[in-house]
């Protein structure tokens, strides 16, 4: 069954990392899933944006439009995208359906981005050379009640997918099972995350949005 992942949180904190994981998983297993991230976007679908709170807007509503298009395609897509702003976010919920928008907020610590800084973009927004930097120059809105929060200046990325993959099963996606030799890329990760216990409340499948 299709649904949509969006990974929110701060440069660093993780989003990438963790979406290409899922979807490695997934692929692997037979899942058909693409990974939708905000950097490779940047280069080409949204390269004519800036980083002002319009053309973020802007950014947050082609995303969610394409990511829409490929879930009504049968795909499980998987968001990575710093998306600052809750009400850009609830503007991209509102394209789905009641359960197929699953928000994933990666609750990583900015001191803990700063200190891994992969790219070199916070070293550069403190000097000033890069303006409405999230986290720096510009805020991050935290989710109110995302489906899933992952802080993974605690957890490992094998727990995070686990636990993604285990609130993907309960939404109704079939997690790749090892079928007449085809195998997922991680069987120990899979069977992890059929145990694991996931500390998420689903607050989206009253069935009425809120």
């Amino acid at each position: 069954m299709p649904r949509v992942v969006w990974l929110t949180g701060l440069s660093g904190a993780g989003k990438s990392t963790l979406a290409n994981a899922v979807g490695k998983v997934l692929l692997a297993g037979g899942v058909h899933a693409c990974v939708l991230d905000g950097d490779n976007l940047r280069h080409g679908l949204n390269r004519d944006l800036g980083y002002g709170d319009a053309d973020r807007a802007e950014n947050i509503r082609r995303v969610g439009e394409v990511a829409k298009l490929m879930m009504d395609a049968g795909l499980v897509v998987l968001v990575a995208l710093i998306s600052p702003f809750r009400a850009d976010r609830r503007r991209a919920r509102a394209l789905f359906a009641p359960g197929e928008f699953i928000e994933v907020h990666v609750s990583t610590p900015l001191e803990v981005c700063e200190q891994r800084d992969p790219k070199g973009l916070y070293r550069k927004a403190r000097a000033g050379e890069i303006a409405e930097f999230t986290g720096v120059s510009s805020s991050y809105e935290a989710p109110d009640a995302p489906e899933l929060e992952l802080d993974t200046a605690l957890l490992a990325v094998p727990d995070c997918v686990a636990r993604i993959l285990r609130l993907l099963e309960f939404r109704g996606v079939a997690l790749p099972i090892a079928r007449s030799g085809s195998f997922p890329a991680d069987p120990q990760q899979l069977a992890h995350a059929r145990k694991v216990r996931v500390p998420f409340t689903d607050r989206r499948r009253r069935g009425d949005g809120s």
